[in-house]
């Protein structure tokens, strides 16, 4: 009767309408979470560590291995995490807590200069395990504002936001570092988009509010006890969602590549092509653009035709993108490649969000969400991983071979980028035997 009585008020509270401001609030958190990835991820801060912290191949090196330990600790902690909001229905809470952690340690980044390889692995971990820890939150309030046959358009309408974000962030730092020459004003951008960042999530934390219902603390039971007892019970209803599990297989290995293209994209250009910051962050502008075109395109396509179509046709454009990065040399070709790859990647993530969300039993949005996530860091952590290990052995090969260090360097990027193909390539072909999924009634 209590069970009931609960998943009674549960529907009821899941069904009272969602304001327009509610939804434009989370659309601007991704406004100012799309900066950080563009500014610190993609266009300045890994070209920065790689070219003038550390210096040469060991920058690759040593910046896939500072991903990975972010990711690492992510994967550790946001299933429980995840079950925690669910039961204490702390969303906002924990969102709060990491998107701190991630705008404060960003701002950190400023401090670090030529020579700081610790200082700054150190900062940029932090940094990055408050942005994809916050994402399991964040991720987790779609349902609660959106019902399933609208996630598709919501959440493509949040990435494509998100992206612009990211646009608008870069255009202001691209204005500086043209303007004013030297590492200080690129070490100012990181100034930038914590303060960015940090005003974009307000929004979400004074209009948004969560539905979920909080559970009350079993007798002789703390808050982490239970949640692992509620993480275990979440994997078990998950085993029994086949589908579900099929395409988080499928998830893990093309989220490899994804992260593999993220973490490594400024590095590529950078390397490949001698790409200067401003044609870096020119580049990444391109790629914004179009992922905001992405966003919309597909969320309408998963809409009206279905979420495997729509992700399916994302890994499709990856694929060409990534057998393109290995032929070609021409930097405008380069600047077409990251058009194709913007519009494709942004379709990856946004159709994978939608999909978990259409999955997740409604009363367990979260603990899925953070089963999600595990999958999500632990390809986040072995993909940079694997890029940066395959990029620097080879490269040392070639050099010891006698090989020119920048032709030797370039030929470790390269095959590389082969490894992208490769789990691009399987994770199709693990998504093509998922069956079309509709959603799912609620665990009882």
């Amino acid at each position: 009767m209590e069970q009931a009585a609960k998943m009674n008020t549960l529907v009821q509270n899941r069904g009272r309408r969602v304001s327009r401001r509610e939804r434009w609030s989370w659309y601007f958190y991704d406004f100012g979470n799309s900066a950080y990835a563009a500014v610190v991820l993609l266009a300045v801060f890994s070209a920065y560590f790689k070219q003038t912290v550390v210096g040469g191949a060991e920058g690759s090196r040593l910046w896939g291995l500072s991903v990975g330990i972010a990711m690492l600790v992510v994967a550790v902690t946001s299933p429980v995490l995840g079950a925690l909001a669910d039961f204490t229905a702390a969303k906002k809470r924990l969102l709060a807590l990491f998107s701190g952690m991630a705008i404060i340690f960003t701002a950190l980044l400023f401090f670090i200069q030529k020579g700081d390889i610790w200082m700054g692995m150190l900062f940029f971990i932090l940094a990055e395990i408050g942005y994809r820890g916050g994402q399991v939150f964040y991720n987790a309030l779609l349902p609660e504002i959106a019902h399933p046959e609208e996630m598709g358009r919501v959440s493509g309408n949040g990435w494509a936001f998100g992206s612009f974000g990211g646009i608008v962030c870069l255009v202001i730092v691209l204005a500086l570092i043209t303007f004013v020459k030297g590492a200080f004003v690129i070490r100012l951008s990181f100034l930038i988009t914590a303060v960015f960042y940090l005003l974009s999530t307000i929004p979400l934390f004074v209009f948004l509010r969560e539905r979920q219902i909080p559970e009350p603390l079993p007798v002789k039971e703390n808050y982490v006890s239970y949640s692992f007892k509620k993480l275990a019970q979440t994997w078990s209803h998950a085993g029994q969602y086949k589908q579900f599990v099929l395409f988080l297989a499928a998830f893990l290995i093309m989220n490899n590549a994804i992260m593999m293209t993220m973490d490594f994209a400024g590095i590529i250009g950078s390397v490949l092509f001698s790409m200067t910051q401003q044609q870096l962050i020119i580049f990444m502008i391109i790629v914004q653009v179009t992922s905001v075109m992405g966003a919309f395109v597909l969320g309408k396509v998963v809409d009206r035709l279905s979420t495997k179509r729509a992700l399916a046709l994302s890994l499709v454009g990856m694929i060409v993108a990534c057998s393109l990065i290995i032929i070609v040399d021409s930097l405008t070709a380069f600047y077409l490649i990251g058009a194709l790859a913007g519009f494709a990647l942004t379709g990856v993530q946004s159709v994978s969000r939608t999909a978990v969300g259409q999955l997740a039993p409604e009363n367990k949005s979260t603990e899925f969400f953070g089963v999600y996530s595990l999958v999500s860091q632990i390809s986040a952590f072995t993909g940079p991983a694997i890029y940066g290990f395959l990029a620097t052995s080879i490269a040392l090969s070639r050099e010891r071979a006698g090989w020119e260090v920048l032709a030797a360097e370039q030929s470790g990027m390269r095959l590389a980028v082969g490894a992208m193909l490769a789990f691009l390539g399987v994770g199709l072909i693990v998504l093509l035997l998922v069956k079309n999924w509709q959603k799912k009634p609620a665990v009882q």
